[in-house]
């Protein structure tokens, strides 16, 4: 594991550990299993154990490890749990993320918005079918859209506008203002470039 990615593995144990695990449990939409000190955390329609007492993630079925990118989003999402607050839910880009947003979207259009138009911008149809495996579901947006749920509490929005002679592709990640509250900027960032990594990779075996 490179080092920066240890460091920040390590800092959300750290900080979960300074909390009440039946507390996270009872922010978030996961279950505690006070007996195994467990968590079982649903991230893009798979569940993971993550373990208290040996700081491991693996899948609840088979077993796997996830990447380390996904685990730190994971640790992320538990170590910022907090009740939920209410208020108005729209879709943003995230540009409009406060903490960043703007600031980081140069290098996070780069990185993942490109990846998607190249893609999905000549053929919006086979978004549909990488989505699947990840829970993705049809919504009426561009040419083709799916809404996932990253974690049941946060949802992200892929959408995909096909180019033409005259028109350049374009595509999207929308996110919902409510992350400001359920994760770091840069766990949110590397939430929609996890997303936009794995459909890329599903359209390359397609």
């Amino acid at each position: 594991m490179e080092t920066n990615y240890r460091i920040a593995y390590d800092k959300y144990w750290q900080d979960i550990k300074k909390m009440v695990p039946e507390d996270i449990a009872a922010h978030l939409d996961v279950t505690y299993l006070k007996d195994t000190r467990q968590f079982i955390v649903t991230f893009f329609d798979k569940e993971y154990f993550v373990d208290y007492d040996t700081e491991r993630i693996y899948g609840k079925v088979d077993g796997r490890v996830p990447d380390i990118n996904a685990a730190i989003i994971i640790l992320n999402y538990l170590a910022y749990a907090k009740p939920p607050r209410e208020g108005d839910n729209k879709w943003v880009s995230l540009k409009e993320l406060p903490n960043g947003g703007m600031l980081f979207y140069p290098a996070f259009h780069k990185d993942s918005i490109l990846g998607l138009v190249k893609a999905f911008g000549h053929q919006s149809e086979k978004l549909l079918e990488c989505s699947a495996p990840l829970g993705g579901v049809s919504v009426e947006f561009g040419d083709a859209s799916a809404v996932f749920k990253a974690f049941p509490e946060i949802p992200l929005c892929v959408i995909v506008w096909e180019g033409d002679e005259e028109v350049p592709a374009n595509a999207t990640i929308l996110f919902q203002t409510s992350i400001e509250y359920r994760l770091h900027i840069e766990s949110s960032i590397g939430l929609g470039t996890y997303l936009a990594s794995q459909l890329r990779r599903r359209a390359k075996l397609s």
